[in-house]
């Protein structure tokens, strides 16, 4: 698979078939991901994988997904200006209106919400950690890292949905992978085989025209 075609394949797939991931491939995908670029190699990115009999464990332990925890972070910034307000509001909108989801359905909503921490049926997954001592830039080495795990994944035939709801629960996260005091979550990433049936993977997001975040210098 060439490099263009794992970036315009891979998406965020929010349903997922039973079929079971290997350990030795997604230990392969890590090792392969590592040579993602990081400023002044510190590598910063800590990962915590649950699969198979860790998986059912952990979906047991994080049935009570309700009870409020500190989050890690704020995902997005408050009053979020336009037009990334917009953008934002857009995808949430066409996910629900795919799902046949009102506005009004509070329930409908809520119970598609839920499906974030049960890593919408995917059999696999890692958290990402990061130490507290790190900055913007060592957060940017994990997009970094991420990206690359998520675009090696798709040469697989494998899927993921990169989960940052996961900062909405750092303690018991925390507590579940016993992570050292000094990282800090920064998301989840759900891995498996995507569920081609399900309508919600038909969400295909928008991009902005170049024009709009794109300036030539031309001096």
């Amino acid at each position: 698979m060439k490099v263009t075609e794992a970036v315009f394949s891979r998406k965020t797939v929010r349903a997922f078939l039973e079929r079971s991931v290997e350990d030795d491939l997604i230990r392969k995908l890590l090792e392969k991901s590592s040579r993602a670029a990081s400023g002044g190699n510190l590598q910063p990115w800590r990962i915590f994988v649950i699969n198979n009999k860790s998986m059912h464990s952990f979906l047991e332990f994080q049935k009570n997904w309700t009870q409020p925890e500190t989050p890690s972070y704020a995902v997005y910034p408050k009053n979020l200006k336009e037009p990334y307000r917009s953008s934002r509001f857009k995808v949430g909108e066409d996910l629900y209106a795919l799902l046949g989801i009102d506005r009004e359905d509070k329930e409908g909503r809520f119970k598609q919400l839920a499906k974030n921490y049960e890593f919408f049926g995917a059999p696999a997954a890692f958290f990402c950690f990061v130490d507290r001592q790190m900055g913007p830039p060592q957060w940017s080495d994990l997009g970094m890292f991420l990206q690359t795990f998520m675009l090696l994944a798709r040469e697989e035939g494998l899927d993921t949905c990169p989960q940052e709801a996961w900062a909405m629960k750092p303690e018991s996260v925390s507590r579940f992978v016993e992570a050292e005091d000094e990282l800090m979550l920064f998301c989840g990433m759900a891995i498996g085989y995507k569920d081609e049936k399900a309508k919600i993977n038909k969400l295909v997001t928008e991009r902005e025209p170049l024009d709009i975040w794109v300036k030539f210098i031309r001096k």
